[in-house]
């Protein structure tokens, strides 16, 4: 959903926004049923690696959850920008094509080390965060010049920093999942 979210900034579509906020209702109801799942299981007599993994699955499950939450915020930008026909200048565009692929690797990086369980590939996530942090800050840097300038307004200087805001935090519960997905592998290897 995070995905289709990015894709509908640069091109709208009512069709793929309606099945966005869809998606979101079925993450949260897996989240929902894994989350009762594993507090179950924490009541059960584990050991201690599988206690600390079942917790890791919870926290990593919690952060695929806000990121589905983020992919509707983001949804709602991009209705934003298609119902006022908001254009972002050349030179913003390219800006936000940087971050974006930025978002969109670090995403894919971090659902592969989730679905691989794979520790080479989450501490990989890291040092991708820390580019997502930095292009955040140089872009509304960089925002604020052309506003001073008078080569940007103040109503697409909201929506820039609602999109940077929302790229940030998806960025952040990545480097989360990432964690966890390290922490389980290393309790595992203690058990």
């Amino acid at each position: 959903s995070m995905l289709s979210a990015i894709e509908i900034i640069q091109e709208y579509d009512s069709k793929s926004a309606a099945a966005i906020t869809q998606q979101e209702a079925q993450i949260d109801l897996y989240e929902d049923t894994l989350g009762t799942f594993l507090v179950k299981l924490s009541s059960k007599d584990l050991s201690q690696a599988d206690s600390s993994q079942v917790a890791e699955l919870l926290h990593a499950i919690g952060d695929f959850e806000r990121i589905g939450d983020h992919a509707v915020n983001i949804q709602r930008v991009a209705q934003e920008i298609h119902d006022k026909q908001l254009r972002f200048s050349d030179k913003a565009q390219e800006e936000l094509g940087r971050i974006t692929h930025a978002i969109i690797d670090i995403l894919n990086l971090t659902v592969d080390a989730f679905e691989r369980q794979d520790t080479a590939l989450a501490a990989q996530v890291e040092p991708l965060e820390q580019v997502v942090d930095d292009l955040k800050t140089e872009l509304k840097k960089r925002h604020i010049r052309r506003l001073q300038d008078g080569r940007c307004t103040i109503e697409l200087g909201f929506v820039l920093t609602d999109l940077l805001t929302n790229y940030e935090r998806v960025s952040d519960h990545c480097s989360n999942i990432a964690v966890a997905v390290i922490q389980i592998q290393e309790s595992s290897a203690m058990d």
